[in-house]
């Protein structure tokens, strides 16, 4: 029997006891593994083995276990320790009386696209940077000078506008109701493979969000003379000249999730999940 993989946020004292308490309480197969989602390098070669990853942490120990999970098609249960828990399925305080259904249980895989950004280099050292597959968004923002950033954008190869802004976000369904939403970009439908692209702050330039199909091809060009960070996902970050550019696409690996109630359920939890009262309630 394929192993169980238990991954934890080590900033959360609370995560690991629970994830221990899973890994040992739990019928799990002998060989079933856990580790901190901020290292997860030494447990690659365990991926083939591994039929399903339990996360303990909330949206962002999601993003960084995906990086394992989604290359090897690892569906993934989340149990939230965080703050919204978007992606997560389980509380707390269900995590050891329900995670036997999923793992026992034939439940409907949710599927998420992913985006997928390289790094090109102007000048010097290593000419490329990735490609850095992301679940959420890419960002390219102003770095530690408080001053705006002059990014030039390309779609499909065609010039579409220059920015001078605080940042450009490109974003999934997924992370459009992150850093997205809370600049005014628009939520997408789950399930679409769109991508969004949304300036933050702009003084020049396309101010509103556009979305895209998924076959584009975005070029984000640094230009100007201010320095920039690319962020990928909210945790890794590579700083960037003017000169060097970023080629976001579609990814060719999909997030996926196990879930057990239907579709529907997304928006029936979304308001609460966002903080947002609704009149009548």
């Amino acid at each position: 029997m394929k192993s169980i993989g238990i991954i934890y946020n080590a900033r959360i004292p609370e995560a690991l006891d629970l994830g221990t308490t899973i890994l040992h309480q739990l019928p799990l197969p002998e060989d079933s593994w856990i580790s901190p989602a901020e290292n997860l390098d030494n447990f690659q070669d365990r991926a083939e083995n591994t039929k399903l990853v339990i996360t303990v942490g909330g949206d962002g120990t999601i993003l960084r276990a995906v990086q394992l999970t989604a290359p090897n098609e690892i569906p993934v249960v989340g149990v939230n320790m965080g703050r919204l828990g978007f992606m997560t399925e389980l509380q707390v305080h269900e995590a050891l009386e329900k995670l036997p259904f999923y793992i026992n249980s034939d439940c409907r895989v949710e599927e998420r696209y992913m985006i997928q950004a390289t790094l090109v280099k102007a000048n010097g050292g290593v000419s490329e940077v990735g490609p850095c597959h992301a679940l959420n968004d890419v960002v390219l923002a102003r770095g530690a000078v408080s001053r705006v950033v002059t990014i030039t954008g390309y779609i499909d190869g065609a010039q579409l506008t220059t920015f001078r802004a605080d940042a450009v976000i490109l974003s999934t369904a997924t992370g459009s109701t992150g850093y997205n939403l809370a600049v005014g970009g628009p939520i997408l439908d789950i399930a679409s493979d769109s991508l969004v692209l949304k300036p933050v702050a702009a003084h020049m330039g396309l101010t509103a969000a556009l979305v895209l199909s998924a076959e584009s091809n975005v070029e984000l060009s640094l230009e100007g003379y201010q320095d920039a960070t690319l962020s990928i996902d909210g945790y890794v970050d590579f700083p960037m000249e003017p000169g060097d550019k970023v080629i976001v696409k579609q990814s060719p690996y999909r997030a996926r999730f196990l879930r057990a109630n239907p579709p529907s359920h997304y928006y029936a939890t979304l308001t609460r999940r966002l903080g947002v009262s609704i009149r009548g309630q």
